[in-house]
């Protein structure tokens, strides 16, 4: 028996908002697959996987109108964004494993009424700010490669050649 969610069921689900779920519908981003007698949107589980597309790639920093392109283009599989996905959290994971390190060992000289160095300090700080900005950097890296690759599909679409690197 397959499943339909009205948009008020989405809105909850995904903690979205109605107007929102409109708005993806009204640009043409995510739009439901059917409505009931009275006109009101119906989703399946076939839209829920799509929606789950677009918050990814959102989440990866990709603006409405790249997501649209990219998943209208066939550019990325719903394997590459969960992979995507999945390294994106093994580095916060990796990000965080250090700083809790630095914050135990700051904590065991804390303990052991030992003075704390400059060192101690500047270890922390480092592994606080590496928290903030390594993910935006891999992100930056990352999507710059993908857009290169979503660039050149853009330009076949619209029937410019692709440039090739020179070597």
């Amino acid at each position: 028996m397959k499943r339909h969610w009205k948009i008020g069921d989405i809105a909850k689900l995904t903690g979205l908002t109605v107007r929102t779920l409109r708005f993806y519908d009204q640009i043409g981003l995510f739009s439901p697959s059917g409505q009931t007698e009275s006109g009101h949107r119906l989703y399946n589980e076939l839209d829920l996987s799509r929606l789950h597309q677009i918050l990814s790639l959102k989440e990866l920093g990709l603006s409405l109108e790249e997501i649209k392109s990219v998943l209208n283009g066939g550019q990325i599989s719903l394997l590459e964004i969960v992979g995507l996905q999945i390294n994106q959290i093994q580095e916060q994971i990796k990000l965080q494993q250090k700083l809790l390190e630095q914050l135990r060992h700051v904590s065991k000289l804390i303990q052991g009424k030992a003075e704390l160095t400059v060192e101690d300090f500047t270890s922390l700080l480092q592994a606080m700010k590496m928290e903030f900005e390594k993910p935006v950097i891999d992100r930056q890296a990352s999507w710059g490669r993908h857009l290169d690759l979503l660039g050149d599909f853009l330009a076949e679409e619209d029937g410019v050649p692709k440039h090739k690197e020179e070597d």
